[in-house]
């Protein structure tokens, strides 16, 4: 129950919070935070594999969305640190960890404006 709650809430806080990198039509931004939103949850309930790839994935469009944005490219930078942070620790099985970083590359995506 705890984990399908899990789910809900992130998916909710990933559409409430993502609106304006939606309408500004950023796809890698968007698609980067998606992932993040992913690996997140994934490493919340335990799932350091899925936390990995999603990590992964999230890493490869906030590097495209960084190239794309030159004014962004700060917060982006951060973002991949945190990615790069969560995939190291989802590697090494720390699921809980992988989800924390993940969550911090969120917060510096939203805050790219893209």
């Amino acid at each position: 129950m705890r984990t399908i709650l899990t789910s809900i809430i992130t998916g909710a806080a990933i559409a409430l919070l993502s609106a304006q990198v939606w309408a500004a039509d950023a796809g890698h931004t968007s698609e980067a935070m998606e992932h993040a939103g992913k690996a997140q949850a994934h490493g919340e309930m335990g799932h350091a594999k899925e936390a990995l790839q999603h990590a992964k994935d999230s890493l490869t469009h906030a590097k495209a969305a960084r190239d794309d944005h030159a004014a962004a490219h700060q917060h982006m930078d951060e973002a991949i640190k945190h990615l790069e942070e969560a995939i190291t620790h989802a590697e090494a099985g720390h699921a809980g960890e992988a989800a924390k970083h993940s969550e911090e590359a969120m917060k510096h995506m939203r805050h790219s404006g893209h």
